[in-house]
């Protein structure tokens, strides 16, 4: 009976593709988790300023709940494909370390109006 070790890895080249494989799929999930919180901090931001209609505020209260649905998602996401543990290690990264920066002045909100493109 054979088992497999990382050690196997470094002999296997299929076992090496495979593990680099997983590395990238998992840095791919940390990108588009950091990309969602982001999201919902700047949604957020947008929705308790003062230039924000009341229609607008609803909008984006909206928009911010399908936010962190998605956020939730995306962690159960990385839960089940690389374990619970390294799922609420990543989350907490996450949210350690994505912010928007204070002395950065929150952009003027997109309206629709906004010509997009040229």
């Amino acid at each position: 009976m054979t088992t497999y070790t990382p050690d196997t890895a470094k002999t296997n080249p299929a076992a090496r593709y495979l593990d680099e494989q997983r590395k990238s799929l998992l840095v791919a999930k940390i990108e588009q988790l950091a990309g969602t919180r982001f999201s919902i901090i700047l949604t957020a931001k947008w929705e308790t300023s003062d230039t924000v209609t009341a229609e607008r505020r609803g909008e984006l209260r909206s928009e911010l709940s399908s936010l962190r649905a998605l956020y939730m998602d995306q962690i159960d996401e990385i839960a089940m494909t690389f374990g619970v543990q390294t799922a609420m290690e990543i989350k907490e990264e996450v949210e350690r370390t994505v912010s928007i920066p204070k002395e950065m002045n929150p952009s003027r909100m997109p309206i629709e109006s906004d010509q997009l493109y040229f």
